[in-house]
């Protein structure tokens, strides 16, 4: 089982990520080195500050991968995206279905938080996308002030017994995003709160991988079996069997119930030999 990185600003001169094509095939080549061999790329969508167009992700993703290969780099990507907090209530369920992953009845999508703080409005975007039909990981909770002191993340457990799941970022646990962020990040992973960890690397800028947060994530106080599961075995899962709604039809969530346990069963075997 290889690492999944599952929010990366991999795609050339369209955001804030890897300015041209050279830089994303050096940080992918860097990225499957370090043994990420799967990943997903999720541009700004919905930001004032870059001008994103929906229709064109999955093109400019087949494009990069089509140079990753001739390149001989071991990285496989899928097309997504990261969605702005104030955007979600003018993305139709098309748009969004363009950004998401996971099977039919069971799709979701990276939310960001806000930077200023978890507040109502939100809240109300993720209601947003709730209703469109999509199940929703929330990207970085670290990084949103107040998380821990100002009642964030109260305000975020609505969202987490409607089945969204949390996703925290490598550089926060490393210290990169200042300590309010880092202790955010570290608490979050020790109370398994956290459901994945990747990287919202940046090349040219952010230049680490998912790899460089797994000696972070143990600091923090994860086990190795709990450090494999955030950085491949729930990331592979989402990839795969999705999100299902909490409000689904039960026989959808007693299956997606039962997917779940069966990959762990499977997980144990592996995580016995690593720490032997």
């Amino acid at each position: 089982m290889t690492r999944v990185d599952l929010h990366l600003h991999l795609l050339p001169g369209i955001d804030d990520g890897a300015p041209d094509e050279a830089t994303a095939l050096e940080h992918a080549a860097r990225m499957a080195s370090d043994g990420v061999h799967a990943a997903t790329v999720t541009p700004h969508v919905g930001s004032p500050y870059f001008d994103v167009e929906i229709s064109e992700i999955h093109d400019r993703c087949a494009d990069l991968q089509r140079a990753l290969d001739r390149a001989d780099i071991a990285l496989r990507l899928e097309p997504g995206g990261e969605v702005y907090p104030g955007a979600a209530a003018d993305l139709s369920a098309v748009d969004l279905d363009v950004i998401a992953h996971g099977p039919a009845g069971a799709r979701w999508v990276l939310a960001e938080v806000p930077f200023a703080g978890v507040d109502d409005a939100f809240a109300v975007g993720l209601a947003e996308i709730r209703a469109r039909g999509f199940g929703i990981v929330i990207a970085h909770p670290e990084r949103a002030t107040g998380l821990l002191t100002d009642g964030g993340l109260a305000r975020l457990r609505p969202a987490l017994e409607d089945g969204a799941v949390l996703q925290v970022n490598a550089c926060s646990l490393m210290g990169r995003q200042g300590p309010e962020a880092q202790k955010a990040a570290r608490r979050l992973v020790r109370s398994r709160l956290a459901y994945i960890i990747a990287s919202d690397g940046h090349p040219g800028t952010r230049g680490h991988t998912l790899a460089e947060a797994e000696s972070a994530a143990i600091a923090a106080g994860a086990s190795a079996a709990q450090v494999v599961q955030l950085t491949q075995a729930n990331p592979r899962f989402l990839l795969r069997h999705g999100l299902p709604r909490v409000d689904a039809p039960l026989p959808l969530r007693a299956d997606g119930l039962r997917r779940a346990r069966d990959a762990a069963r499977r997980l144990r075997p592996g995580v016995r030999g690593c720490a032997g």
